[in-house]
């Protein structure tokens, strides 16, 4: 299960909703085996694309180094889809190497009738997805 606090789940949302119609994504780091998402990291989609997302290679890498710095991990991967629900493609699949993260979709489009927004995530291991519980506290 992903515990996220309404103001993370809030700022993904709105990153997810300014992008659009690009694909937006981003990381929310957390301290090292906490499994507890903290720090909100808008990211720029580098392909700048509403099919598809890719981190600037330069920014991801200064990206691991501050959390290794800050003794953090990412706990939450996040990025939108803008035309599908909010679930996994095959790319997304094969680029998810972090076994250890929740992947968090966000549909910006409605396919399933309930209005055009979807929130879920999933656990990604050796390309086996497992879609989890979304917990929205007020505070950890």
């Amino acid at each position: 299960m992903l515990t996220i606090t309404q103001a993370l789940y809030d700022q993904i949302v709105a990153h997810a909703r300014k992008d659009h119609p690009d694909e937006a994504c981003g990381v929310i780091a957390g301290p090292a085996g906490s499994d507890r998402p903290e720090r909100f990291i808008p990211m720029l989609n580098a392909a700048m694309s509403p099919t598809f997302y890719e981190f600037d290679s330069g920014d991801l890498l200064k990206l691991y180094r501050e959390m290794d710095d800050r003794d953090e991990e990412p706990v939450v991967i996040y990025h939108s889809h803008t035309a599908t629900e909010a679930y996994p493609s095959r790319t997304d699949i094969s680029y998810a190497n972090e076994p250890g993260a929740h992947y968090v979709l966000v549909s910006t489009a409605d396919t399933d009738g309930m209005g055009a927004f979807q929130f879920r995530s999933y656990r990604i291991v050796e390309g086996q997805v497992t879609e989890e519980e979304v917990n929205v506290v007020e505070a950890y």
